[in-house]
């Protein structure tokens, strides 16, 4: 995988949180990288009610279906206050959104010793039940 690229995915990731959350408190937001080159971003609008509260990977990964690409690599990430930007792993159902693009699609998750650090494993080595 072009290391290029998937570095040009998290900065998206953060570019986003960046222009759309100017302040200060806990925001996120996801990338993903699809198959022609080009990178998506999105993040999860606030709800009254939690329970029907949508990922920030929700977004783009509609949008790499309207335009019928192949998601590579996605990368989700949460900044906190004072500015530290943490790597969250997909959820369950992340995961088995993304399992539709194959099993080796990159996701981003997290150094074990620092989590503000990128770790791309394909997704087959983070879903036990693909490969």
């Amino acid at each position: 995988m072009d290391q290029t690229a998937l570095a040009a995915t998290v900065a998206a990731c953060e570019a986003l949180i960046d222009t759309r959350y100017p302040d200060d408190s806990h925001h996120g937001a996801a990338a993903m990288l699809l198959k022609n080159g080009t990178i998506l971003t999105g993040t999860a609008p606030d709800a009254f009610n939690p329970s029907v509260e949508v990922c920030h990977e929700i977004e783009p990964y509609c949008g790499a279906y309207r335009l019928d690409q192949r998601i590579i690599a996605s990368v989700c990430l949460h900044r906190e206050p004072g500015g530290r930007t943490i790597v969250l792993s997909p959820c369950g159902v992340c995961r088995e959104r993304l399992a539709v693009h194959g099993p080796d699609v990159l996701v981003a998750v997290a150094d074990r010793e620092d989590p503000t650090i990128v770790v791309w494993k394909p997704l087959k080595d983070v879903h036990p039940t693909i490969g």
